[in-house]
């Protein structure tokens, strides 16, 4: 059974990542400062697999308290690292905070991986490293445009830093996700938001809950369908499920290069308003929302290729659009009780 760091284990993929590990017979430590995230998750997660999960409390960016825990755990076979601030908007506003907290853990807990010999490294980025593409479907081999606010460009600056310490010895991931939405069937553990939400489905269920009064949808005026951005929505569990396959990958040595990229999405690109009018259809009652002006930061449209994830990882998206708003709005009615 081999032992798997989990960087950010509290936070919306961190505790879906967890459980498909242990699902599939890896033992997983976790570590969360819970600025972001609340370690209720964990009770959720202990739930669904049966057993606790040992979490620190660490902020990655002090590297001697990043070290002890290598210390404390000579064994870990591999990393997943997730811990990062990621909205766009807010990353806009307070750009050096973004800068200084993603990359700086992101540099700390790879010294340490390189120093007690921990090789296999699975990044977790992004599809804003695309920048906004010539052409809104993209594979992995789409060039880079400059990333559209600081989110995208820590996430653009950490692959090339992974990409750059990988070698023959420590190889690497990068694993580009589209939009992560949707909670786990068991109804255990979902997206906990710390304060207003910043990405668009809790922001539609917590709309729709009565948390928020009303949402907006920022422009109706792109080059699009309906005038509303595109995304490729993507369950959380589907992504989970990518990384305990990318671990494979890199603990079987299938790797093909030291730093493997792979797509996360279904390959479907449905606009904001396409989103809504589904939610509204599973949920069965209307959203209260207006139309406001673009935001800063948002790219056009964009959806993945996912073939090659799909050849050489072997996985395959299984969940629909309406399966992801259905258990979105289970987890915040759930919530809502609780």
């Amino acid at each position: 059974m081999s032992k798997i760091l989990v960087t950010g284990g509290c936070g919306f993929i961190g505790s879906h990542t967890i459980v498909d590990l242990v699902e599939n017979g890896f033992e997983v430590i976790s570590v969360d400062n819970n600025s972001r995230s609340n370690e209720s998750i964990l009770n959720g997660i202990e739930k669904i697999v049966h057993k606790k999960i040992k979490n620190y409390k660490v902020d990655l960016c002090n590297y001697d308290e990043t070290y002890a825990i290598f210390q404390e755990n000579t064994d870990i076979a591999g990393i997943i690292h997730f811990a990062a601030y990621k909205a766009v908007g807010e990353s806009v506003e307070k750009p050096l905070m973004y800068y200084e907290n993603n990359l700086t853990s992101l540099i700390n807990i790879v010294k340490c991986a390189k120093e007690f010999g921990v090789n296999n490294f699975v990044f977790s980025s992004s599809c804003t490293v695309y920048g906004n593409p010539d052409t809104a479907l993209v594979t992995e081999l789409t060039p880079q445009k400059k990333a559209e606010s600081p989110y995208g460009a820590t996430k653009q600056m950490g692959e090339q830093i992974v990409t750059d310490v990988s070698s023959n010895t420590f190889t690497s991931i990068l694993l580009r996700y589209f939009n992560p939405v949707g909670a786990h069937p068991s109804n255990q553990i979902g997206e906990l938001p710390v304060g207003k939400p910043q990405n668009l489905v809790p922001a539609i269920t917590q709309t729709a809950i009565g948390k928020l009064p009303q949402m907006k949808v920022w422009g109706n005026d792109y080059d699009t369908k309906d005038g509303s951005c595109v995304r490729d929505y993507i369950h959380v569990s589907d992504i989970a499920h990518a990384h305990t396959l990318a671990l494979h990958y890199l603990l079987n040595k299938k790797n093909k290069t030291n730093c493997d990229i792979f797509n996360l999405g279904t390959g479907n690109g449905y606009t904001v308003l396409e989103v809504i009018n589904t939610f509204e259809k599973v949920a069965g009652q209307k959203l209260n929302y207006i139309i406001g002006p673009r935001r800063s930061g948002d790219v056009v449209a964009i959806y993945a290729n996912n073939e090659k994830a799909k050849n050489e990882l072997g996985w395959n998206p299984k969940y629909s659009l309406e399966d992801m708003m259905y258990t979105a709005w289970n987890w915040e009615k759930k919530c809502a009780i609780e």
